[in-house]
């Protein structure tokens, strides 16, 4: 599994890589793992208006439909057209694969992400459940 330096994450297991006012999201590299093959992506609209923890798309695999959630506020600028078309990307670079591309309306929603090392944690902490 990897965990990139340069993101936030959030409990749901979306990333965050922020640009000025802008962030792009999309799913991380735990998720795609345990979700399996990805066959189906549905994206919201550009334009759409978003409220931080608002599910925002649908993710379809192999093994089950998952929600999809903004960690951010914001308006919806650009989707990644091309997972329409080849939604297994995800599965080949989560971290390049991003959903959508948000102008956030409150960048300091960021600050309450979690870092690397607290994702990291999360998954650890997840996976020894599994286990159990």
């Amino acid at each position: 599994m990897i965990i990139a330096d340069e993101m936030k994450y959030t409990k749901t297991h979306e990333w965050v890589k922020t640009d000025g006012i802008k962030c792009y999201v999309g799913l991380t590299d735990y998720a795609q793992i345990h979700l399996g093959q990805i066959v189906f992506v549905d994206l919201p609209e550009v334009g759409d208006e978003l409220g931080a923890g608002d599910q925002f798309a649908e993710v379809e695999s192999v093994k089950a439909v998952s929600e999809v959630y903004t960690p951010v506020s914001g308006t919806v600028e650009a989707i990644n057209e091309e997972l329409l078309d080849n939604p297994a990307a995800l599965n080949d670079d989560a971290y390049s694969s991003w959903l959508v591309l948000i102008e956030m309306t409150d960048a300091a929603e960021t600050e309450s992400l979690m870092s690397p090392a607290e994702y990291n944690e999360l998954c650890e902490k997840l996976d020894e459940e599994a286990v159990h």
